[in-house]
């Protein structure tokens, strides 16, 4: 791995005066017009040279000359700086890296050959603006060799969803998705939802695109094969069964309501379901409930109808059915107005398990085929793919993608566009759905767009917000307080940008509400000065904090990219919570933020607000304008927020445990005592002795955990 400003490579390289001013070193086997002598040749490209030297050369040939006026000389010196880096670099595959001058990635990207790769970005030509822009603001480069070029790709993709350059295409949405698991490490498995790695042992089925639709399957599975959903710890300290075996949700194995040979032929009878084999057994039921009925045992026959029932809801809300698709994920294209829409579709053991829409970050001069195969690497860079993925466009190296894929799996991935059949109504169907789902995005950010314009002339600024601030309090008595921050902009409410604020002052009298925002706004505005100065007394200030020695530019006005710094805060408060915030940024030196308080109205109802904007006198909105229908729901998001982090931080200090208290008891030591003891009073009154003798607690721990309680008294 090597990386350097091109100025630490004067010692080792040679300067740009030697080089030819429009090409490459010939002696380093490229012409002054940049074309490498050993491959391309007058009036074509000679026949042994590579398949990957031709296409950059098909690229160059074919692409326009570009008017580099958006920055003078930019892209020549990015050039040099190119330049330098690839006399030394080696023709096995790789990853490599493009940094811009502050060393921020701008682009990651994979090769089969890294001097060839690296060498097409410094001809005399570009392949698009996006690519000009790339180069003009390249600084630094930095590169890893791999083995194979299957390596490269997977490493691209990881580093890809790591650094998310800039110039690349980025998943907007990466959480993980859930999965059914059913759990093998127990006398009695445990149906439960599953996110993250899979490192328990067990069963797992999904990906299932939402928790919805798992929470849905495992309630019906439950009704139909009677399965545990409890923790282990609560299976193994029953003494009687429990409500879940009253409603006849639960066969009851923790108190031996069911024989444990048949509860785990309940629990294969799950797994066989969910692996496909549905068919196999509802007969299997349905020969049972003939049984009871025959007998005359009619209860018992009720309760396979009942559990015959619960499984077919379960086929019945499918959405798609499927004959000949066993196992395939299903991936859409649609563009429209320079925006990108991927709808995902999941089938296992032909059954679908839902969709979700994916809206990636891409420049628009990319064409469909290739933000769809950088999206593809990065969606599976943290799960394994199915054998089959299904695509709605031709992917170019998509025999490579498929054995980088296959490589991560104990089978073959296919990577397949089908032209007839069901598979290829299945990518119809999902094409529709992009094409749906991208079309209301774009009428929801033209709505949203309207009512930014209105709330910014509404409350007196110079133009739309492009991002909001909403900051509330939440506490009970003045105890685990918090403060929480909610981000809204021109596509909607930006999640990833929330914040929680734990009122850390000692000095705030219990229930200071003021005080609380103070605090909130000082710690926010201060970082934001520290890390993204926007002046040059800003990064003095910066500067003297160990912080942004510079003012950092924001994202430009036509640019997708939240800024940093908000257009506006909004206070849910009135005036007095309004006067906190002034003298809050006022004590930091910001004067530029617009400030407006949000004042319930009488009796608190909706629709009353008072506004407080400071200069101007107190006002109200007309009861029916969609701009203070739009204030609400951002006043009522804050609100929402703000209370859960409350009660969130309000459930962790109820149940948190004297144990955690003490210094050198982990999770594993804590695990041991309590299963050793039961209970934590049990704990407390134990002798050093009997705390020695727990397994896995040595003599130095057993007496840190007495001194502990016997300190406490």
């Amino acid at each position: 791995m090597s990386r350097a400003p091109a100025k630490d490579h004067a010692s080792r390289e040679r300067s740009a005066k030697d080089l030819p001013p429009d090409g490459f070193d010939d002696q380093d086997g490229f012409r002054e017009d940049g074309f490498q002598a050993g491959g391309f040749q007058e009036g074509g490209f000679r026949e042994d040279a590579s398949e990957e030297e031709a296409e950059d050369h098909a690229q160059a040939d074919d692409a326009p000359e570009i008017d580099f006026d958006f920055e003078e000389g930019a892209v020549k010196a990015g050039t040099e700086v190119i330049r330098r880096f690839w006399t030394t670099l080696p023709t096995s595959p790789g990853v490599y890296r493009m940094f811009d001058e502050k060393g921020d990635v701008l682009y990651v990207g994979k090769a089969k050959n890294l001097k060839a790769r690296v060498g097409s970005y410094a001809r005399g030509q570009a392949h698009s603006n996006r690519i000009a822009r790339m180069i003009s603001q390249t600084a630094a480069m930095e590169f890893v060799t791999t083995a194979t070029e299957t390596e490269a790709l997977l490493l691209e993709a990881n580093l890809i969803k790591q650094l998310k350059p800039r110039f690349n295409v980025l998943m907007r949405d990466d959480k993980s998705f859930p999965y059914i698991l059913v759990t093998a490490d127990s006398e009695a498995p445990q149906i439960i939802k599953h996110r993250g790695a899979r490192r328990r042992k067990g069963s797992y089925y999904g990906p299932f695109a939402s928790v919805w639709a798992v929470n849905r399957t495992v309630n019906a599975l439950q009704r139909a094969f009677l399965l545990r959903t409890c923790t282990d710890s609560y299976y193994e300290n029953r003494t009687r069964p429990c409500l879940l075996y009253q409603i006849k949700r639960c066969s009851g194995p923790c108190t031996g309501e069911i024989d444990l040979d048949d509860y785990r032929g309940l629990a294969d009878s799950a797994k066989s379901f969910l692996a496909g084999k549905s068919n196999a057994v509802k007969d299997r039921m349905r020969e049972e409930m003939q049984d009871a009925s025959e007998k005359m045992e009619f209860e018992r026959a009720a309760r396979f109808r009942d559990r015959i029932a619960a499984l077919s809801a379960i086929q019945g809300t499918q959405g798609v059915n499927t004959q000949g698709v066993e196992e395939a994920d299903v991936f859409a294209i649609d563009e429209q107005a320079g925006q990108f829409c991927i709808e995902v579709f999941f089938f296992r053991n032909f059954q679908n398990w839902g969709n979700r829409a994916y809206f990636p970050k891409a420049d628009r001069t990319m064409t469909p085929d290739e933000v769809l195969a950088s999206f593809i690497g990065q969606f599976y860079d943290d799960k394994p793919a199915p054998r089959s993925v299904l695509v709605s466009h031709a992917i170019e190296d998509a025999e490579l993608l498929a054995a980088a894929l296959s490589s991560r799996t104990d089978y073959r991935v296919e990577i397949h566009q089908p032209q007839r059949g069901e598979r290829k109504n299945l990518v119809e169907y999902a094409q529709r759905n992009a094409k749906e789902a991208l079309g209301r995005r774009l009428a929801d950010t033209a709505s949203q767009g309207k009512l930014l314009a209105a709330l910014g002339q509404s409350f007196g600024l110079a133009g739309a917000p492009r991002r909001i601030e909403v900051y509330d309090n939440s506490h009970i008595m003045g105890t685990n307080a918090v403060g929480g921050m909610i981000v809204a902009g021109p596509t909607g409410f930006a999640k990833q940008h929330y914040r929680t604020f734990n009122i850390k002052s000692e000095e705030l009298t219990p229930g200071d509400d003021y005080g609380m925002m103070r605090e909130v706004l000082q710690r926010r505005f201060k970082r934001l000065v520290k890390e993204n100065p926007r002046t040059a007394r800003e990064a003095a200030i910066a500067a003297s904090e160990g912080g942004a020695q510079e003012p950092v530019p924001e994202a430009a006005p036509e640019s997708d990219t939240l800024p940093v710094w908000p257009d506006l805060v909004l206070i849910d408060g009135g005036k007095g919570q309004l006067d906190a915030a002034r003298t809050a940024l006022e004590e930091i030196g910001i004067s530029d933020v617009a400030l407006v308080g949000i004042a319930k109205g009488r009796d608190r109802d909706a629709g009353r607000e008072t506004f407080f904007v400071p200069g101007r006198p107190p006002f109200k909105l007309p009861p029916r304008d969609p701009t203070l229908y739009f204030v609400q729901r951002l006043r009522d998001e804050a609100h929402r927020f703000a209370i859960g982090s409350h009660r969130a931080k309000r459930k962790r200090e109820m149940v948190r445990n004297p144990l955690d208290e003490i210094a050198g008891i982990g999770p594993s030591r804590k695990r041991a005592l309590l299963h050793h003891f039961g209970t934590v009073k049990a704990i407390q009154r134990a002798a050093f002795e009997d705390l020695a003798k727990t397994p896995g607690v040595n003599a130095a721990t057993a007496r840190a955990v007495y001194d502990f309680f016997h300190t406490q008294g």
